[in-house]
């Protein structure tokens, strides 16, 4: 199925459908993976430790694909400073680039006389507005279903979506809740022209870092088994429910503060799970769309499938 888009033009992919950026997972056996079969693979940059490690990172990439890929900067509110990363970046001639969880002004201001496409992720309209206005060449939108950070407001994908369609000129790449065909095409139908997907593709071979607990519970559970942490300190996150999330949710309610949680919420509780499958001592990331994960595919067979299911939606359309 041909699919050209404005997104699809902008990032020279053969279809619309971008790999979220999955801290401490999307290096680059999956970014390659994904780019190969046709979408636009990302090197997750702030997981990495050091500049060093972001170019020898994009150097494996482009031993394993000669196609478009990207690189994500994760830009918290307590993360490190990514300038140097950035440079790094730059350096290695990577041609998109990918701002998510801050404010992405000085990333686009340190891209400003570059060809770089500038891809911001937002939560909200107002979000997509001033993500416009600053320059961005599209917006990833994430709705409430999703997984990992979220915005405040918990509105849904389907809601959402138009609504900032509406409301930039830019392209909209819709994020949250999707994970197959059929939920591409309703993001189409919806205004978007590209679809973003994180859980579904940790649900795959090419995640090769993901643990096979991690990937089972993604298998196994349904769209009931998540839960939004860190909503106290006003950075809402969806991840897999389990008995760390519960001790979060605990101090929480008891003690809604950064310094009391950050034990709880930091980059090594999230490895201590997603790298060794230890739910007593951590947790993963994961968007509702989970209870429509029954398998672990390789991205060539899950983006081969996609398709096939966009061309039923399709041929219904057109009857």
């Amino acid at each position: 199925m041909k699919m050209n888009t404005r997104v699809t033009e902008l990032l020279h992919i053969k279809y619309p459908i971008i790999q979220g950026g999955l801290a401490y997972l999307a290096y680059s056996d999956l970014a390659a993976a994904v780019s190969n079969a046709g979408g636009l693979g990302q090197i997750t940059a702030m997981s990495l430790p050091d500049e060093d490690a972001l170019k020898k990172e994009i150097r494996l990439v482009k031993e394993k694909t000669d196609k478009p890929f990207g690189v994500n900067f994760a830009i918290g509110k307590h993360g490190r400073p990514f300038e140097h990363m950035v440079e790094a970046a730059l350096e290695e001639g990577v041609e998109v680039i990918s701002m998510t969880g801050g404010n992405p002004a000085p990333i686009i201001d340190m891209l400003k006389g570059t060809n770089v496409k500038k891809l911001v992720l937002v939560a909200a309209r107002r979000q997509a507005e001033k993500a416009a206005e600053l320059g961005a060449d599209a917006v990833m939108v994430v709705g409430q279903e999703g997984g990992g950070h979220l915005g405040r407001d918990d509105i849904g994908t389907m809601v959402l979506i138009p609504q900032v369609v509406d409301s930039v000129d830019i392209p909209v790449i819709a994020s949250g809740g999707i994970g197959d065909g059929k939920a591409m095409m309703a993001a189409l139908a919806l205004g978007a022209e590209g679809i973003e997907m994180g859980t579904r593709f940790i649900a795959t071979k090419e995640c090769i870092h993901a643990h096979s607990i991690y990937k089972q519970a993604l298998l196994e559970g349904s769209e009931n088994d998540t839960v939004i942490i860190k909503r106290s300190i006003g950075a809402p996150a969806r991840a897999i429910s389990n008995s760390w999330t519960d001790k979060i949710l605990e101090v929480e309610s008891k003690t809604p503060e950064y310094e009391k949680l950050k034990q709880y919420i930091s980059g090594e509780a999230n490895k201590s799970y997603i790298y060794e499958g230890d739910h007593s001592k951590g947790f993963g990331w994961a968007g509702q769309v989970m209870g429509r994960i029954k398998d672990c595919p390789r991205v060539e067979e899950l983006f081969e499938r996609m398709m096939n299911e966009a061309e039923n939606v399709k041929s219904r359309w057109c009857e």
